[in-house]
């Protein structure tokens, strides 16, 4: 016989075939499928299955909380955010007029205060690499 022929499957006496089916070159016995427990006790069976029916209803309802309390916060976030919009209209509507509104002149002085503060209160204060000393 060539040296690459296939192997043959394992063929058992011809008595044994009515109750024995060849099946990829193994022997199977019918009615043997896999592990099966002798009596399945039905009683704790369904008790499982409404443990893990509870489970599941205690993960929905707390996804839905915490999806509850994520939609509110973004509604308020949204609210802030519109709120803060219809002020800076307001403030060009008011600048359009030639107006400039008392927060604007509060945060323009507040700068140039905060600024000259900064540069009285920190005399050692050294300059970038980049620039030059003048004095």
């Amino acid at each position: 016989p060539p040296l690459h022929q296939a192997p043959r499957p394992h063929h058992p006496p011809a008595g044994d075939m009515d109750e024995s089916k060849v099946v990829g070159g193994k022997v199977k016995k019918p009615g043997k499928r896999g592990r099966k427990p002798a009596k399945i006790d039905l009683k704790a069976k369904l008790e499982r299955s409404r443990q893990s029916a509870r489970e599941c209803r205690a993960r929905k309802k707390l996804r839905y909380q915490y999806l509850e309390e994520l939609v509110s916060r973004r509604e308020r976030a949204i609210c802030a955010l519109r709120e803060e919009l219809e002020m800076y209209k307001q403030w060009c509507t008011a600048m359009d007029q030639g107006k400039i509104p008392s927060e604007i002149k509060a945060l323009l002085t507040g700068d140039d205060q905060s600024k000259a503060q900064q540069s009285t209160n920190k005399p050692g204060k050294t300059k970038p690499e980049g620039s030059a000393n003048l004095s």
